[in-house]
């Protein structure tokens, strides 16, 4: 099964770029920028990998990526995971970075910008791999912050394929940023959002009612609310799901407990994704044989989640329609 989910063509729809810092680029990385890190070894970051929840991960996400300085960083960065996940049979990203992560530091916008972007149209010549741009807001910041660099990033609305919401959940309701999506909105900027990670299904109504997203982050907790289910059934708006995360993060124990199963019995638009490869366990292609071994899914399931991906990807209708023939050949 595993040759064969390598072979299918996949959509990585939720990937934090931040979180595919792998600990040996970090470290090649913090001695290219002479910074410190509170770590000695390679094998000492892994073991800060057992995370207890999704603040003790975000604790170390951001600590890990004061190694990205400059354009040649973010480029080194992006290379790297969009290399991996070609060999993993992946042919279209979408990478979502976090911009106040950086401008705090001192990091100018162009910088992620320049250097992603580089990154992205790099992929494309050298292995056909077709990418997007999402550009997310730090939920647990002021809304004005969001709003602020919503603004700065004009020079770049024509290659913002969408806005997002992240980092953490709890205390930090859709709500609160309204009227930075609702300038999106304006824009005619696609919008995103996390939602049902940790926090609760009314976070996911309300990122669909006040929000106007296209796409739910996450989503776990949508079975929470049997009217809420019907609505994404009825709608069907895409639930970007991650599994090794949710078990990384302890939103479930094991794989088996995870709902997908019954998410997708509820008719539930899934996509499977990685979030952040780096601290989770793996990529896309590692996801797709988690599940596998999991939940016993046959090739019909994998190919309705890989279809899934396609068919809602920021992506030029003609490369849509390429890539669902690809996969009906499979």
């Amino acid at each position: 099964m595993k040759t064969w989910l390598q072979a299918l063509p996949k959509v990585e729809l939720h990937l934090h770029i931040e979180g595919s810092l792998e600990p040996e680029l970090m470290f090649a990385l913090a001695e290219r920028n002479n910074i410190a890190l509170p770590y000695a070894s390679v094998e000492d970051v892994q073991a800060a990998y057992d995370f207890s929840d999704l603040q003790s991960f975000l604790d170390l996400y951001y600590l890990g990526m004061r190694v990205l300085r400059t354009e040649r960083d973010f480029y080194d960065l992006a290379m790297a995971y969009l290399e991996r996940a070609h060999g993993e049979g992946v042919v279209h990203v979408e990478l979502s970075f976090d911009p106040q992560a950086h401008l705090s530091r001192g990091v100018e916008l162009a910088v992620p910008f320049e250097g992603l972007r580089l990154a992205m149209r790099e992929a494309e010549r050298r292995w056909g791999m077709t990418t997007a741009l999402i550009m997310s807001f730090l939920r647990d910041r002021d809304a004005e912050e969001a709003m602020a660099v919503l603004e700065k990033a004009a020079p770049y609305y024509e290659v913002i394929d969408a806005v997002g919401l992240d980092s953490a959940e709890m205390g930090n309701p859709p709500a609160k940023f309204a009227e930075v999506f609702e300038r999106a909105k304006a824009l005619g900027i696609p919008r995103v959002a996390h939602a049902g990670e940790e926090g609760p299904a009314a976070y996911i109504s309300e990122a669909l009612d006040v929000l106007d997203i296209c796409r739910v982050d996450h989503g776990v907790a949508c079975l929470e609310d049997a009217m809420l289910v019907e609505r994404l059934r009825k709608s069907q708006v895409p639930l970007t799901v991650c599994p090794l995360s949710n078990v990384r993060l302890k939103v479930v124990e094991t794989l088996r407990d995870h709902p997908l199963p019954t998410m997708l019995a509820h008719g539930v638009k899934i996509t499977l994704n990685s979030d952040d490869p780096a601290y989770f366990g793996g990529g896309v292609l590692d996801n797709f044989v988690a599940c596998a071994e999991a939940f016993d899914w046959d090739r019909d399931t994998f190919r309705q989640l890989a279809g899934n991906a396609i068919e809602v990807a920021f992506m030029p209708e003609s490369r849509r329609q390429a890539l669902l023939k690809q996969l009906a050949a499979c």
